[in-house]
């Protein structure tokens, strides 16, 4: 052994970075630096500010929010705008570049969003839009918001149980309901409807309060150019929101939206 190689011996950390630069040793592959895409969850902006009427279940929406981002199954992490302030500074075209996608938690009138026409070229540049509920009761004088959306409310009858139909037992918002899902809650009738821009996830064979046929849709998702838009009609009621099915169908639709899943 020549003096150069007696001297390595005596210092192995000098030999094992020589192999290691020389391919002779493989690394721990638990030393490499995570990968961007598992270091970074999808971010979402979560609105609950109202101008209409307030929800009370509009709390423990956040609070169910606040859980889904926090389990195991969910890649995505929350900002709350409850104020106007909070609203502005969250929707300016540079705050936007922060946010994966947008959850409209019972918001109702016009929200005072820092430049409308941007957010809807936001969302058509490939981000999410969640609309939960009373998203539909949201900006009613703002054509390309209804748009967006899918559909406009209209009325609602008295809470009633419902048996809402499942339409597509495919999608991860209403894959796990079977043919069917019984609710109590206040069901929306909703107008500047079109079945031919949405693939309907929920829906109703009658109306909720007379039993006259009819069809009703419950929540549903669409493209809005490059971005994804899932809405559903339920949610009124604080006890709707903590059911554990809600809850999935919820999880599911903002996976769907942020492409989390197909």
């Amino acid at each position: 052994m020549n003096r150069f190689l007696r001297r390595l011996v005596r210092h192995p950390a000098c030999l094992l970075a020589i192999l290691l630069i020389n391919g002779c040793v493989a690394a721990d592959p638990t030393d490499a630096a995570p990968s961007s895409a598992a270091a970074k969850a999808k971010k979402l902006l979560v609105v609950t500010v109202a101008k209409g009427f307030r929800h009370d279940s509009i709390p423990t929406l956040e609070r169910m929010l606040q859980e889904l981002s926090g389990q195991n199954q969910s890649s995505f992490a929350l900002d709350i705008a409850r104020t106007d302030e909070e609203l502005m500074l969250r929707t300016t075209t540079a705050a936007l570049r922060n946010y994966d996608g947008i959850v409209f938690a019972n918001t109702t009138g016009d929200l005072p969003l820092a430049d409308r026409a941007a957010f809807l070229q936001w969302i058509k540049d490939g981000h999410a839009f969640i609309g939960i509920h009373a998203a539909t009761d949201t900006f009613p004088g703002f054509p390309e918001y209804i748009e967006m959306i899918g559909g406009q409310f209209d009325s609602h009858g008295a809470q009633v149980k419902v048996e809402c139909l499942v339409e597509d037992a495919a999608h991860p918002a209403t894959d796990f309901l079977g043919k069917s899902v019984g609710v109590f809650d206040e069901i929306y009738i909703l107008r500047k409807y079109n079945r031919a821009n949405v693939q309907m996830l929920l829906s109703l064979d009658k109306h909720p309060n007379t039993g006259a046929s009819g069809y009703y849709p419950l929540a549903w998702t669409r493209s809005y150019g490059r971005g994804r838009v899932f809405y559903t009609a339920l949610g009124h009621r604080d006890d709707v929101v903590q059911a554990e099915w809600f809850k999935q169908h919820v999880r599911g639709g903002i996976n769907w939206a942020l492409a989390l899943k197909k």
